[in-house]
């Protein structure tokens, strides 16, 4: 019996700095979409605070069990029946943070979280300079998470670069992945379609990803443009840049017809990497 359809909502924000005005934000998105009948809905990354300064990010978390937005989407999911799948949560991890997703049940109760494995450490042609590791330590394991539809593979923004992870995911069971993000305007121009496209016709799974989207308080620009992309590659829902919820029916036998159709987890190959040998070396050197 082929797993049932269900509708995906990804919930586009310009999260501040204010953790709690972000909170209200959230909740009032996702239940927007619970009442447009999603049965899935994923907030970006970074969904509590946008926040540049260390100090200030540091005054305004806790660790988990405290983390009042946790305590809300928990609370909506219950009041909902939605899956609520947070993008991620600054989280205190002693003198570091963890850039941390959680994925909550329809009873309100944590099914899996994950930590952003690539930490975001660039500087860019305009000027621009990140260094994520200075803040937050990075995660170290992968995370298959069971949903009623399949398995989702967790993973969050800069994340999207490794095609090596989307792979491992879908080769051990991922339907749906998912890279929630907070994607610089200039980087999101030039990258963010074709490198959610690939990720889903590389592995033959649909892509969900909630992104933020504008001008935030702390001074950087986001590039939104949340997308939903099918095993094929097609775009079946796009945001803009402002805040607000788009949706999608997902359909997971897609998934196994495509990868019937082009089944590239099943024909690829281990193989080594060797240098080639000069001309010189292999006594096929032209004369001087």
């Amino acid at each position: 019996m082929s797993p049932t359809r269900f509708t995906a909502a990804c919930i586009q924000m310009r999260s501040g700095r204010d953790v709690l005005e972000n909170r209200d934000a959230a909740v009032a998105l996702v239940r927007e979409a619970a009442g447009q009948g999603a049965h899935y809905a994923q907030t970006p990354e970074m969904t509590s605070l946008v926040c540049r300064d260390r100090a200030e990010l540091f005054d305004k978390i806790g660790p988990q069990g405290t983390d009042p937005v946790l305590a809300a989407l928990r609370e909506v999911a219950r009041e909902t029946g939605v899956m609520v799948h947070i993008g991620s949560l600054a989280v205190r991890e002693g003198d570091k943070v963890a850039n941390r997703a959680f994925l909550i049940g329809p009873d309100g109760e944590i099914a899996a979280t994950y930590d952003k494995i690539h930490l975001y450490d660039v500087d860019l042609p305009n000027g621009e300079s990140w260094r994520e590791s200075a803040t937050y330590t990075g995660g170290e394991t992968a995370i298959l998470a069971e949903t009623p539809w399949g398995g989702l593979g967790m993973t969050i923004c800069y994340d999207v670069r490794f095609a090596a992870l989307y792979k491992a995911l879908a080769e051990n069971g991922a339907s749906f992945l998912s890279a929630p993000a907070a994607f610089t305007r200039q980087t999101g121009e030039a990258h963010w379609h074709v490198l959610h496209r690939a990720r889903a016709i590389e592995t033959g799974s649909f892509m969900i990803s909630a992104a933020q989207g504008g001008l935030h308080e702390d001074g950087r620009e986001t590039f939104g443009h949340s997308l939903i992309v099918d095993p094929w590659g097609r775009v079946l829902a796009e945001a803009g840049t402002e805040p607000g919820v788009i949706l999608a029916e997902i359909d997971p036998a897609l998934v196994a017809e495509v990868r019937g159709r082009i089944p590239t987890l099943k024909n690829a190959r281990r193989f080594t990497v060797a240098a080639a040998p000069s001309l010189e070396n292999s006594g096929r050197a032209a004369s001087a």
